[in-house]
């Protein structure tokens, strides 16, 4: 009967959410009115809501039908909702799950690709210079499972609460695999000054201080309170000699900073689906539409931001998207619209590490005068 009364709460929430808020948001509101629901109600019709997303653009012939084929390809062996409902395992494609296969970039395996949706990606801590025997000391003392994937990088479950166990910002960074990744292009170079132009929470930005030391570092966004945010984070992480400041890149007529930098890191607004197995809900009320909004907005942000590139300065172009018109199409416009030279790029491919996807690019600004 309980399981029976979480089906029919999970059938409800499907019913009701339209995507236009991240599930996420909409589940906490959701509980909040719904106060007779226990933790453990919480925990499993969230899970069946989830499981129900990851069976991306899948048609089924009910919503509890959908429901119980999420539960059975997105639950473990040991699922007591499986062990109730004892669901038929229905045949479930990649491209069923993720159809738009031409609109990839062409390195994606777009098989394993779609099929990585089914599982909920791990939780990924960066670990802040001279931190590692504390990081490693308070995981051991609390009996928390966790690996060690390099030196500064521990993978953890989902479900850990990190917050309870170390001091986020100061011990670690709350950072994706990918992620970290992007640090490799900047350990290439030796940046005096550094402009991080849509900084967000500021996750690139501390990276960087952490790899390239003293650096002059400037952040900013869009939007005021994300610098807010950010502020109260490099208050967290030590960084205290840094400047901000708000502006919507994609205007030509919002006067910038003469000030030129040495490294531009563009962490530039996305389709964010190389993310989307954490948001699968994403996935499934994606409009491939929308692509064009993304492209024309980044084609608009290194337009104004490419001039601020000081000579033999570099240019960082990154996206968590798996889109070849945000990716390789984009170094293709930087490449003719700029005369920067590529260096490097990469799509670093998170689907096999239970990580996100990311994809990255370096150019020069060699033979650019000031």
């Amino acid at each position: 009967m309980k399981y029976d009364n979480q089906l029919r709460y999970a059938v409800g929430i499907v019913k009701q959410y339209d995507g236009r808020f991240p599930l996420s948001v909409w589940l906490k509101d959701f509980f909040r009115e719904n106060k007779q629901m226990g933790s453990n109600d919480r925990k499993t019709v969230s899970h069946l809501v989830y499981s129900y997303y990851r069976l991306g653009r899948h048609s089924f012939n009910t919503i509890e039908e959908r429901l119980l084929a999420g539960i059975a390809w997105c639950s473990g062996e040991s699922s007591a909702l499986v062990d109730y409902f004892k669901p038929d395992k229905p045949l479930v494609s990649a491209s069923g799950i993720f159809p738009w296969t031409g609109l990839l970039s062409k390195s994606i395996d777009a098989e394993a690709f779609g099929l990585s949706f089914l599982q909920q990606p791990a939780l990924f801590l960066r670990i802040r210079p001279g931190k590692k025997k504390t990081v490693i000391e308070k995981l051991e003392a609390s009996g928390t499972p966790y690996h060690l994937i390099s030196e500064s990088c521990i993978g953890l479950a989902n479900t850990t609460k990190a917050d309870s166990i170390l001091s986020l910002n100061s011990e670690v960074v709350i950072q994706d695999l990918s992620s970290q990744k992007t640090g490799e292009f900047m350990q290439s170079i030796s940046p005096a000054s550094i402009w991080d132009c849509c900084a967000a929470s500021g996750g690139k930005s501390i990276m960087a201080h952490d790899l390239l030391g003293d650096i002059q570092l400037t952040v900013s966004d869009l939007r005021p309170s994300i610098i807010g945010n950010l502020h109260e984070r490099f208050r967290e992480a030590g960084i205290k000699e840094y400047s901000a400041f708000i502006a919507d890149l994609s205007d030509p007529a919002e006067a910038l900073s003469p000030h030129k930098y040495d490294l531009i890191i563009a962490d530039v607004p996305c389709s964010g689906s190389g993310t989307w197995a954490r948001t699968p809900e994403q996935l499934y009320f994606f409009d491939p539409a929308g692509i064009l909004h993304y492209t024309t907005l980044q084609q608009k942000i290194v337009s104004r931001i490419i001039p601020a590139l000081n000579p033999g300065g570099t240019l960082l172009y990154i996206t968590c998207s798996v889109f070849e018109s945000e990716n390789e199409g984009m170094v293709q416009f930087i490449k003719d619209r700029s005369g920067l030279q590529l260096k490097r790029m990469e799509l670093i491919k998170g689907y096999y590490e239970k990580a996100d996807s990311m994809f990255v690019a370096s150019f020069s600004n060699y033979g650019l005068s000031s």
